[in-house]
């Protein structure tokens, strides 16, 4: 009896004992090594439980209670979340070299060629030669210039199934999958030569081919905007819990099979069908032959992989946002609408070349991308060692997640801090929003895409504004929430009224 007693007794209390001397040691650890402030954490946990969706939000939260520079624990990963423009710019100029590194995900090893993407491989040589590929070969203004002809035309065929759409008079258009399939439709023209989406006469191996890439995409972003608690819960991936491994492999390797189908495809086309000259596939397979280490298959397929994923969603779901601030604006989109019909006029259409013009549309683009970042969080890097931030220590392996959202919406840092204001950018210089707007990254590891994306948000959106009159669908505003995923998508699809203007009746007669 008094065995079982003590028995008891001791069960009872070591579980106890051991919570308080792990506390006493975190915060005897803490005070000797200056650790970043942190909330209460619950063995094997850490604070996962204090995170809930939308990340950036709950995130957030914490941030207003322990400070701009926060440690957390997720599960058996430390992290580091920084929301302020000191701490941001002193992990991106001190320590970038440091936080070059890519955090480790298990999507990143079944999909992402075991994380040697541009977007996802270490901080190394085989970084640098990717990095050097995408700023010369594929990402430079001449590499653009030469794609211009492929994004005319597919604003032109967007312009269309718009007209189409919206009917005589004013239309109702749900512009979500329009855009996507824009956008998608000029990254794989200029990646393969073809269309993929809205193509009515494709037929044979095109056709299934089409489908197998709308497919993939469709599953690529949804996994890539999913959270694997695998990554911070180990004992998840003995049991492949949800089967989320199992999935991931599927995809990754009818991904590398597709990608591998589009190189083989170029690379039997000798003779080369007008439509196949000019494509980065091509181009790459061109200089393979005297960079056969460089420009291997698996690199060419790696740089595709991060185009199609970086550069589609992203820009659809940023022009979607555009388009709903807009239309709960309308002072805003008429002052945009008189800059182009003062620049352009009704008689030709607005060109690429004509961007630099319109600087009010670029100013309505930046606003769109501080309250609303395709990226809220940028994507997660990792110290290489241990380094300070702050004046706090930080480990070495330690995720570092940045809020551009917080940052992006902080009243210390922006009048009217959550008011959609494009005049604000009128009086700020470029050199003002240094660490305080980061929609494209910071650092070495900022998105080299970022003039591309830049050209189809301007040549977009101003045709747009330019070829339409738009108005909400009632006199209730659109709703501006949103919902969980990588890209920050809007939590309801945007619906509009759209009627043709001058210009756009002109070019219908032309269809």
């Amino acid at each position: 009896m008094e065995f079982t007693l003590l028995y008891y007794c001791l069960a009872l209390t070591l579980p106890i004992l051991f919570l308080f001397l792990k506390s006493w040691s975190q915060k005897r650890t803490q005070r000797i090594k200056n650790l970043p402030p942190s909330p209460p954490a619950i063995p094997i946990l850490g604070h996962l439980h204090l995170v809930k969706p939308p990340l950036h939000r709950s995130l957030l939260s914490l941030s207003k209670k322990y400070g701009p520079i926060i440690s957390l624990r997720f599960g058996s990963r430390p992290v580091l979340i920084v929301s302020s423009p000191s701490a941001v710019e002193e992990c991106f100029t001190k320590n970038d070299v440091i936080f070059a590194n890519r955090a480790a995900l298990t999507i990143n090893t079944y999909v992402g060629y075991n994380s040697t993407t541009l977007g996802t491989s270490p901080y190394g040589d085989h970084w640098r030669n990717l990095r050097r590929i995408s700023a010369v070969e594929i990402f430079s203004s001449h590499r653009l210039n030469s794609f211009i002809g492929i994004r005319r035309d597919e604003i032109k065929s967007f312009l269309k199934t718009l007209y189409q759409a919206s009917g005589e008079g004013f239309g109702k258009v749900e512009l979500k999958e329009m855009l996507m399939e824009l956008n998608l439709n000029i990254v794989m023209r200029m990646i393969t030569g073809k269309r993929y989406y809205g193509e009515r006469n494709l037929t044979g191996k095109d056709e299934t081919e089409a489908k197998e890439v709308r497919d993939l995409v469709t599953e690529l972003f949804e996994y890539g905007g999913a959270s694997y608690l695998g990554d911070f819960l180990p004992f998840l991936q003995w049991i492949d819990y949800g089967g989320f491994l199992k999935r991931i492999e599927r995809i990754g390797k009818q991904t590398d099979k597709l990608l591998q189908g589009l190189i083989d495809d170029h690379r039997d086309d000798d003779e080369g069908s007008s439509g196949r000259r000019n494509t980065m596939i091509s181009h790459l397979l061109s200089l393979q032959q005297s960079e056969t280490q460089s420009f291997s298959d698996e690199n060419i397929k790696s740089l595709i992989l991060d185009i199609i994923f970086a550069g589609t969603e992203t820009t659809a779901v940023t022009l979607e946002w555009a388009m709903s601030c807009l239309i709960n604006h309308p002072d805003v989109l008429d002052k945009a609408k008189q800059e182009l019909d003062s620049q352009i006029g009704q008689e030709n259409l607005l060109d690429e070349s004509d961007l630099s013009k319109l600087p009010y549309l670029q100013n309505i683009i930046t606003e769109t991308l501080r309250l609303y970042p395709a990226g809220p969080l940028l994507l997660p890097h990792a110290s290489s060692q241990a380094c300070t931030v702050g004046g706090y220590h930080v480990e070495a392996n330690t995720m570092l997640m940045v809020n551009a959202w917080a940052i992006h919406r902080d009243p210390e840092i922006w009048d009217d801090a959550l008011k959609f204001k494009p005049e604000r950018f009128q009086i700020m210089g470029s050199n003002d929003q240094i660490y305080k707007l980061m929609p494209f990254g910071m650092g070495r590891r900022s998105c080299p895409g970022m003039g591309l994306a830049n050209r189809v948000l301007g040549f977009a959106l101003g045709s747009m504004i330019h070829c339409f009159d738009w108005k909400k669908i009632s006199d209730e505003e659109i709703d501006m929430s949103e919902r969980v995923g990588l890209t920050m998508p809007k939590a309801e699809p945007l619906q509009a009224m759209c009627k043709a203007r001058a210009i756009m009746k002109k070019l219908a007669s032309s269809f």
